[in-house]
Formats: C-alpha cells, structure tokens, sequence
C-alpha cells in the first residue's frame, strides 16, 4: 500500500514510533474512506427490476444490523486535506532531517580536516625546532671552520718565513716576509668582517678608546690621542675590541717672575738671634713720671 512505502521511507529526527502512530491512523482513515465510498457508490446505483424481485424478504437488513451512515462528502475531502496535510508535513520533516544530517556531516568533516591539519601542524613545529636545535649545534662546533680555513695560509707562510730566517741571515727578507704575511693575515680577517681602525692623532672617543696614561705635551692639542698601544677592531660594524691609547694633556703654565723673587728673598733673610730680649723687654717712659712724684713726696 501507499502508507506502508511511506512508512518505510521515513527518515525525520522525530520518534519512530509517533511516525507509525501516525501512519497506521492515515491507513485506518484511509480503509474508512474506501468502504464508505464503495456503499455510497451502491446505494447511490439504480437498483434494477429483476434484483428486486430476486431479493427475498428474509434476506432485507433489518434496522439493527444496518452499518453506520455513510459519510459526506465534505468529510471525506476534509480527510484527504489531512491525509495530505500529514504527508506534507513527513515530506517537510524528512527534508529537514536530511538538511541536518548533512550539515552535520559537513561539520563533521570540517573539524576532522581542522584536527588533521592540527596534528599535522604540531608535528610539523616538532621537526622544525629538532632541526633547528641540531643546526645550532653544528653552527657551535663548525661555524668557525670558514675563517680557519682562510687562516691556515697565513700560518704556512709564517713557517716559510721562519724556516727562510735561519737559513739566511738577511733581515731585510725576513722582515719583508713577515710584512707580507701580516697583510695576508689582515686580508682573511677583513673577509670575515673584521677591520682595525687607526687611533693616533684623533679626538679622545671613549666608545672606542680605553686611556691608559695621560701625558703632558705640547706637540698633540689636549684631550687626543698621542700614543697607540693596542689596535681596535671592528667584527661587521660592531666594536670587539677598543683601542688602548696614550691621551695628551696640556702642560701646565710656569710660575710668575715676581713669585720666585719674593721667595728667594725669604729664604735669603738671615734669622733673629736668639739670645736677643724681646721687643716687650724695652723701657717703659712711664719710668721718669714715677720719679718726679717719689721727689715730691719727700720735699713735703
């Protein structure tokens, strides 16, 4: 029947068992509806001569054995404007159903991509720091293996140099190859991004200078640089290493003529004797006013 393929078609999100509730009164309905429109068709027949007269009178219905009265025809449009309205509402049901269950499908895929790209994310960041972690350490031990590769000639020539020193007596060689090898030395350091800077005869900088002595002199202006010890060096415009200078100061002014005159005329005044009697010692002129009146009184 139409209700049983609808009954098994059925795929909402609400109860089985209301949707059977439901479709067993659509089926009842349904048989209802088909018998009482089978005895309206008959009754409404016209009823032919020789069926009367073959009917016999004890097989007439008698009034407590009729069914019940046959339904309207409004009553059955209004059931099959349910009938319809129920089906309607399955089909709007099952739609839905099927909506969510494919947006959650949907959903579900999305977060299971999400996961995967997550995982896959983190495993992605664990090698990346394992593999940066070994590259630092091979960078700790190899890093400097460039520049001693670029040093090694140097020490080669210095051999060459030394090994040239005795067997030859010549200084002027000697000295012209430890020169060479220095500036072969130079150059591999500047490869690498270390420069010297000069010091002598420039301003006092304490950024880049560390004094170690002041001097007193009149051929450098005060407050520069008069005497390199030790070089600075620069590693790619940063200071490794600041320069160890000698800073001039200005020498001091000599004392005045007349200063000296009056302190060698102290040092030649001869010192008081000192047997001589104090200048209190001296008489007083009070002494001949105390004679005069020791005359008087003996006059009297």
């Amino acid at each position: 029947m139409a209700g049983s393929s609808e009954k098994d078609s059925i795929q909402a999100e609400i109860g089985q068992d209301v949707i059977d509730a439901a479709v067993r009164s659509v089926e009842r309905r349904m048989e209802d509806e088909e018998v009482t429109v089978i005895e309206v068709e008959a009754r409404e027949a016209p009823a032919s001569e020789d069926a009367d007269a073959s009917v016999a009178p004890e097989d007439s219905v008698t009034p407590q054995d009729s069914p019940a009265p046959p339904a309207t025809a409004d009553e059955v449009a209004q059931l099959r404007q349910e009938v319809e309205s129920l089906k309607a509402q399955v089909e709007f049901s099952q739609a839905k159903g099927r909506e969510t269950m494919e947006r959650l499908r949907e959903a579900h895929e999305r977060a299971k991509e999400a996961q995967d790209r997550m995982v896959r994310a983190a495993a992605d960041l664990e090698n990346y720091r394992k593999r940066a972690q070994k590259e630092k350490e091979e960078v700790q031990r190899f890093g400097s293996e460039k520049l001693l590769k670029d040093l090694l000639p140097v020490m080669d020539n210095m051999d060459r140099a030394l090994e040239a020193a005795t067997k030859s007596p010549d200084i002027e060689s000697f000295q012209k190859g430890v020169a060479m090898t220095r500036k072969s030395f130079e150059d591999a350091l500047g490869r690498h991004g270390v420069k010297s800077f000069s010091a002598k005869g420039q301003p006092f900088d304490p950024r880049m200078h560390e004094a170690i002595q002041q001097v007193e002199t009149a051929d450098t202006p005060a407050g520069h640089v008069v005497y390199e010890v030790v070089r600075g060096f620069f590693l790619n415009e940063r200071l490794v290493r600041p320069a160890m200078v000698v800073v001039a100061r200005a020498p001091e002014a000599p004392a005045p003529v007349v200063e000296a005159a009056a302190v060698e005329a102290a040092s030649s005044t001869p010192a008081p004797a000192e047997d001589s009697p104090p200048a209190e010692a001296e008489p007083r002129a009070e002494a001949p006013e105390q004679h005069t009146d020791s005359t008087s009184g003996g006059s009297q």
